[in-house]
This record gives structure tokens, C-alpha cells and sequence, in this order.
């Protein structure tokens, strides 16, 4: 099973290095194309281009009205890329909250996820103690 959970990652990873659209060389087209941005982003992306490319993450953010650090991730995970590099949300220092708090639910999933498995494991043997003690007890009348 993990694995298979690696080997998607994997295929998912390289279809995305595939798909990358680096802003500083992008068209219109290809801005359009990345899931969240629409034509409004995309003439605002182009504007601020003409003045000069974009170094990295944070400089988007800052010239770019309408992106921000959720916007970046969106786009970065939409196949997004400035000068190559993908958002990982510290490039902008109000986004280094972001991340922890993303992880914070997936955290708390997996900490309910292992509670229920503990309890079904749990109600799994008192199922089968439980089955087996008629089992016993008429054996032991019929003697």
C-alpha cells in the first residue's frame, strides 16, 4: 500500500515538473491555463512583467495585486513555477504561519485516524473474546 501511495506521489511530482509554467516566460494562454488564475490575474501578471521579471515568490506577491500567499500556493500547485521554483510558503514572511497551520488539520486527522483504528482493532478482539466464550460455555454444557 505504500508503495502504491509512493508511486502516485512520484507519477504526480513528474507530471507537475511537466506542466510548470514559469511566470517570467509564460503567455496568456499558458497564465489562463494554470487552475485559479483567470484573465484578470493573468493582464496583472503581464503588466508588472513589463517592468521587469520577477525575481522570486515574494516579489510576485508584493507586485502582483490579487496574489497572495494563499493565491501562490494555489497557483504553485496548479503548476505555477517563478524562475523555476515552486512556492513552499516562506517566501513571503507572513506565509511561514501558513504552513504550520495547513499542517495543523492534516495532523489532527491522522492523530483521529490512528484513535479509530485503535478502537476498531479494540472492538475487533472484544468481538472475538466475545465470540468465543458461547463457544466454551456450550462445549462445557454438553460434557
Amino acid at each position: 500500500m505504500l508503495k502504491k501511495i509512493l508511486a502516485i506521489l512520484a507519477m504526480l511530482t513528474a507530471a507537475m515538473a511537466f506542466a510548470a509554467v514559469d511566470v517570467n516566460k509564460a503567455s496568456v494562454a499558458d497564465l489562463d491555463g494554470v487552475k485559479g488564475i483567470g484573465p484578470g490575474i493573468s493582464s496583472k501578471i503581464l503588466d508588472e512583467r513589463k517592468k521587469g521579471e520577477f525575481k522570486d515568490w515574494s516579489d510576485l506577491i508584493e507586485r502582483v495585486k490579487g496574489v497572495g500567499d494563499k493565491n501562490a500556493a494555489k497557483f504553485s500547485a496548479g503548476g505555477l513555477t517563478v524562475n523555476g521554483s515552486t512556492f513552499n510558503g516562506a517566501a513571503a514572511p507572513a506565509a511561514k504561519a501558513a504552513p504550520a497551520a495547513a499542517a495543523a488539520p492534516a495532523a489532527a486527522d491522522a492523530k483521529a485516524d490512528a484513535k479509530k483504528a485503535k478502537a476498531d482493532a479494540k472492538k475487533a478482539k472484544a468481538d472475538a473474546a466475545a465470540a468465543d466464550k458461547p463457544v466454551a460455555a456450550a462445549s462445557a454444557t454438553k460434557k
